[in-house]
């Protein structure tokens, strides 16, 4: 099976995606800041900054692909578009595939609307998802030659609601699907199962993409 790197590999969504991979014999590196609270058998930790130039070295050796699951808060708050910047580039130049999780504000509500981050984000929300945004918006300037998909999960994600996995999910494109209340979730789970399946079925090149439950 192909060796997948996640960065941010202990954190909500990380640590999801590095459970997935590894249920379906994938050899895993999984890099963040902190250790992870309950290690999973088979797994390469890594633990430092991804900032560090020898650590993202790291993140790319051998890697078929490479997924990147921060967000741009606490010590990321200003340097994910750097990040994002460097990803791309080694990724391009390295023929690795990137998979970036993104957010929910990059999508649209109808085909040909405005984004949600170009109209009203609550306050407490709206710089996390200008930068998370603005990663998007690097990636589509990238050369063709980078192999990007960049995945937002539903509008209900996080550690704030958690869910069980059902083993189902729905992908979409650049357009949120919403259920007739005009709301959508998914469980970290299900999403991850999304975001190996891509990683398995080497699509959605350069695309945007959604999940819900």
């Amino acid at each position: 099976m192909s060796r997948i790197t996640v960065i941010g590999g202990t954190g909500y969504a990380g640590a999801a995606i590095v459970a997935e991979a590894v249920r379906r014999g994938h050899q895993v590196t999984a890099i963040s800041r902190t250790a992870p609270t309950e290690p999973i058998a088979g797994v390469t930790y890594i633990q430092g900054s991804i900032m560090n130039v020898d650590v993202r070295a790291r993140a790319f050796d051998g890697a078929y692909a490479v997924v990147t699951a921060t967000a741009p808060r606490g010590a990321m708050a200003d340097q994910q578009l750097e990040l994002s910047e460097a990803l791309a580039s080694r990724a391009g130049a390295s023929g690795v595939r990137l998979i970036v999780v993104g957010g929910y504000s990059s999508l649209r509500p109808a085909p040909g609307k405005p984004r949600f981050i170009e109209g009203f984000v609550p306050s407490q929300y709206l710089q996390e998802a200008k930068v998370g945004h603005a990663v998007l918006e690097i990636l589509m300037a990238e050369p063709f030659a980078l192999d990007w998909t960049f995945v937002s999960p539903a509008q209900t994600f996080g550690a704030f609601a958690p869910g069980p996995a059902t083993g189902k999910y729905r992908l979409g494109g650049e357009v949120a699907i919403l259920d007739k209340n005009g709301k959508s979730y998914v469980s970290a789970p299900d999403f991850a199962m999304a975001v190996v399946d891509i990683v398995d079925a080497a699509g959605h090149r350069r695309e945007h993409v959604s999940v819900v439950g």
